[in-house]
């Protein structure tokens, strides 16, 4: 038997486990080759990916060490006797190489492939490989297939009559793409604040400066176990955790750890993260918000309508009632992107501070309304109405202190990137434009999400006259190094279109 070791390697959502060369054990020659390894003790057991040390100083000869997310996944404390085997193979290759080859699956091979994933007996090119697979070709039956097997592969909440009075358990979701769109976190308040549940779980940034966990993260933990979760959802009415942390679809979670390097956000893996998410949430109504512009994820009315049309055929399918609500995705919502700048936005909105973004506001207050309107109890139209009553009056804002205080503390204290740069108007003119896709992209350059202080702050938005020289936004990092990636790719193309001002004298 070897002692367990937590090794402080974070190697995302991939389990890793290192094992000595020169182990007294086991004979490392033997697992060597292997791609995946088990690892039990006490009824617990993890697959993991081993790596060979080589270095005794690094981890001993009787020792087995586990990367930070194998050691979470384990559970069980260090220096537990451990057991070392080889990894039974993932049952459902012969479906992979399938659907790679263009087949279409059925349900059962979709639960084998995903089972097997969120039990991570696949390697990272596997699940590469499947991502890239069914974004070549998935049919809409696939697309319900996925969801239900994402669903059935994780832990799923029931909240019962102590919270659901009437059964009725909401949600909201926007697809993303769109920097500093942050409106779930300023919509969460205002829901529980009327009184309807809203268990929000979120993700993190996929390809984006910032997902709405990571925003969270500013003011509180998100890490918030299912029992917490419970427990503040009965108090309040309403969570924004982070779902990777309360294992409601793993699957996805590892599925996004691959999707984001690869920059790989399709239409039908998109449907089916969202819905298998909200489902294993314990939400009946959702409301789905799909912004549509020349540089978000979905660029034209009849693309939005394509996958209106899917997310309500699977949503049938699955028991969801839903509503697409289509919005602007022209030009970034709110003037932050990067989670501490999003995080004053929102604090910003539900202070009702006269220099809160009215576009983030506004959007919030319209979708917190097509929420409202699932309460039997409120008439038609209304819901906006009430929705702009607990904002203004300072329900919301109570009921988001209250959240903040039951999750808790947030794990490190984030502050704005001391690095600063403005980039200016190369002449005189009116913003036409904003790319949301670019600007999203200076901004990871700059380190968001993963630095929390680092992103933009917009100066000005489309229809804001710039004279030459006038900054359009500023660029925050903490590193030197992002600093200067981003500084660059800003001077390349700054993102903003302006248009052109005749000089004096000449036509217009």
């Amino acid at each position: 038997m070897l002692k367990l070791k937590r090794v402080g390697v974070d190697t995302r959502q991939e389990n890793v486990a290192f094992l000595s060369r020169h182990c007294t054990i086991y004979r490392a020659a033997e697992f060597a080759g292997l791609e995946k390894v088990e690892v039990a003790a006490n009824g617990h057991r993890i697959i993991a990916d081993l790596v060979m040390v080589d270095d005794p100083a690094l981890l001993g000869a009787d020792a087995l060490g586990l990367s930070t997310t194998a050691f979470n996944h384990f559970g069980m404390p260090e220096d537990t006797a451990v057991r070392l085997k080889y990894a039974t193979p993932a049952r459902s290759r012969d479906a992979l190489h399938a659907k790679i080859q263009g087949s279409e699956l059925g349900s059962d091979q979709f639960a084998a492939i995903i089972d097997d994933i969120a039990h991570h007996r696949y390697s990272r090119v596997e699940v590469a490989a499947f991502i890239v697979a069914c974004g070549g070709f998935m049919t809409t039956a696939e697309t319900l297939h996925l969801t239900r097997a994402m669903v059935a592969a994780g832990d799923r909440l029931s909240w019962g009559n102590g919270v659901a009075a009437g059964g009725l358990v909401v949600d909201k979701h926007c697809i993303g793409g769109i920097p500093g769109n942050r409106t779930s976190m300023i919509v969460v308040p205002i829901v529980a604040a009327h009184g309807l549940p809203i268990p929000k779980t979120s993700s993190r940034a996929i390809t984006s400066p910032a997902g709405t966990a990571d925003t969270m993260e500013v003011l509180a933990n998100v890490e918030v176990g299912l029992e917490q979760m419970r427990e503040i959802v009965r108090e309040v009415k309403g969570c924004l955790v982070w779902g990777g942390h309360v294992r409601l679809s793993p699957a996805d979670d590892v599925l996004i750890s691959v999707e984001r390097p690869l920059n790989i956000d399709t239409r039908e893996q998109m449907v089916a993260s969202i819905l298998s998410k909200k489902l294993a949430a314990g939400s009946t109504h959702l409301v789905i918000d799909v912004p549509i512009g020349p540089s978000a994820k979905v660029r034209t009315q009849n693309d939005a309508l394509r996958l209106r049309k899917l997310f309500e055929y699977v949503g049938d399918a699955i028991g969801l009632n839903l509503r697409v609500t289509m919005t602007d995705g022209s030009q970034p919502v709110g003037n932050g992107i990067g989670p501490v700048l999003e995080a004053r936005d929102v604090m910003a909105v539900l202070e009702n501070r006269p220099e809160a973004p009215v576009d983030l506001r506004e959007r919030a207050l319209a979708l917190a309304g097509r929420i409202l309107e699932f309460d039997p109890a409120l008439r038609g139209g209304a819901g906006m109405a009430r929705a702009r009553e607990l904002l203004a009056s300072g329900a919301a804002l109570t009921t988001m202190h209250k959240i903040t205080a039951l999750q808790g503390k947030p794990p490190r204290e984030a502050r704005l990137g001391h690095l600063s740069r403005e980039i200016v108007a190369e002449h005189d003119g009116t913003v036409v434009a904003i790319d949301c896709y670019r600007i999203a992209r200076i901004a990871r350059l700059a380190g968001a999400p993963f630095d929390a202080g680092a992103g933009i702050d917009l100066l000005k938005k489309a229809g804001s006259f710039a004279q030459a020289g006038e900054p359009l936004y500023r660029i925050y990092s903490d590193t030197e190094t992002d600093f200067r990636f981003a500084c660059g790719m800003a001077a390349e193309n700054s993102g903003f279109t302006l248009g052109v001002t005749p000089k004096a004298g000449e036509a217009a």
